[in-house]
């Protein structure tokens, strides 16, 4: 009985702390859905704004925003995605997190030229920008919390952790995917390149507040940690159109489930379907 008592205990305990990192990890993910290859395909335009409500059962934890602006970057004609996320409500009281992400992406080819990071999740504070030389294959990292600067190699179909999500939005292959299809991207975040993997798991209708949505169902993988209970702890959720927007994303963890959904949107480049009964 005594080490059930104290296995509930450090349950409760570890909820905060794991809490930001759930907020973290899910806002990442929802930037980083992958897939395959398909020209002459734009799924998205300046105008589009998505809200996600992360919650953890009916406790609301944070919102996240991602939204596309026309603006120019060097006298370059470039989109500018802009990503918050910032805590709300009871979690508010006790963990603040706010964290702030944008990238300038290339309209055509959809590769990132700034990819610039500064949040604060509790305390923890990083305000980092990396500037993309593509034809030089560097990343110049300004870590502006410690004032260094350092370059490091990248590859030459190098993402960051936005443009990844926008530049595979336009190049998915929905008609040829089938079940167990993997999937690869080559990134780059904070000081290192690391290749991310995507599974296929099928198709499937979702129920949410703006209806029923036909969906493309993902399995990206994850380190199995202290927070996630394996690596294949979460899914993830695509609208199955040319929109091939984000609907929900679910992470199994070491307290239960969290999930991120759909909250609110406008500014879609095609129509947007429901399913009517």
């Amino acid at each position: 009985m005594d080490i059930v008592i104290r296995l509930y205990i450090n349950q409760i305990l570890t909820i905060p702390r794991a809490m930001k990192n759930y907020i973290a990890i899910l806002f990442l993910t929802i930037t980083t859905i992958t897939t395959t290859a398909q020209e002459n395909h734009k799924a998205f335009d300046s105008g589009e704004w998505f809200r996600f409500r992360i919650h953890y059962g009916l406790f609301t934890a944070s919102y996240a925003t991602l939204e596309i602006k026309d603006e120019k970057l060097n006298g370059m004609p470039v989109h500018h995605i802009v990503g918050t996320g910032k805590s709300s409500g009871f979690l508010s009281l006790f963990f603040k997190v706010e964290d702030y992400y944008e990238t300038y992406i290339d309209k055509s080819l959809v590769k990132p030229y700034r990819f610039i990071r500064k949040i604060n999740e509790g305390g923890h504070t990083k305000d980092i920008e990396i500037n993309f030389d593509h034809q030089k294959k560097e990343a110049l990292v300004f870590d502006k919390k410690h004032n260094t600067k350092k370059t490091f190699p990248i590859k030459a179909d190098i993402q960051d952790m936005m443009s990844s999500f926008y530049y595979l939005r336009n190049t998915i292959k929905t008609n040829a995917l089938k079940s167990g299809d993997e999937q690869f991207v080559n990134m780059f975040f904070d000081n290192e390149s690391y290749r991310f993997k995507l599974k296929f798991l099928g198709r499937e209708v979702l129920k949410t507040k703006m209806g029923k949505i036909a969906c493309l169902k993902f399995r990206p993988y994850v380190q199995a940690d202290r927070v996630f209970k394996e690596e294949e702890s979460m899914t993830v959720w695509v609208s199955d159109d040319d929109n091939r927007m984000p609907v929900r994303i679910q992470a199994d963890i070491l307290v239960g489930s969290i999930k991120a959904d759909l909250d609110a949107f406008k500014g879609l480049k095609h129509p947007f379907k429901i399913i009517v009964d």
